[in-house]
């Protein structure tokens, strides 16, 4: 759990953040199909969206835990959809769409949404979801209060990950001053 909300949440948006400094890579250019693609904030929402969601299907789950090449795939895919939901909030580069700033902080909300119905049931849940995992073999807990343990981290750390850039974006554009400079950069 720890690692794919680093690899999704916390990785993407300091990649992002580094790259800003470097040139905009062509193939992701406003010309392109797939650049108009990549940078739509519906498809980030939707990728990052989807793919937590996907692999907390109990079978896809099972998969990546029993396969090194799925667990892979898992973590890859938590990534590079990570890229793809941080890509309108950050903005590294110009892009063909754009979310308006004021939506941004909705972004952030919206997503926080999938997440928290997911916890709350691994939370909530009495009664293992995924298998025994690994939690009887190497922790002095069981399989049902490491699942809640995890659901819990997941709820508080997403809240946490996406709510306190979502705060700061909306004290930015309520404090005094910064209307005249929102109208004329977006």
């Amino acid at each position: 759990m720890v690692r794919h909300l680093l690899l999704g949440a916390v990785a993407p948006p300091l990649v992002w953040l580094g790259a800003s400094v470097l040139p905009q890579p062509r193939w992701l250019s406003r010309r392109t199909s797939l650049g108009k693609l990549i940078t739509n904030p519906m498809t980030s929402w939707l990728a990052g969206t989807l793919t937590v969601i996907g692999w907390h299907v109990p079978a896809a789950f099972d998969l990546a835990q029993r396969s090194a090449v799925w667990h892979g795939v898992q973590d890859a895919s938590f990534f590079v959809t990570g890229l793809l939901f941080w890509w309108p909030v950050v903005r590294p580069w110009p892009a063909a769409e754009r979310l308006p700033r004021a939506a941004i902080p909705l972004y952030l909300f919206a997503a926080t949404l999938p997440c928290d119905a997911l916890s709350a049931f691994l939370v909530f849940c009495d009664r293992v979801v995924y298998g025994q995992g690994l939690a009887e073999h190497h922790l002095a807990m069981s399989a049902l209060a490491d699942q809640q343990t995890a659901g819990a981290f997941m709820w508080v750390s997403v809240t946490f990950l996406y709510m306190v850039p979502a705060i700061a974006m909306t004290v930015r554009l309520l404090s005094p001053g910064r209307q005249a400079l929102i109208v004329e950069t977006d």
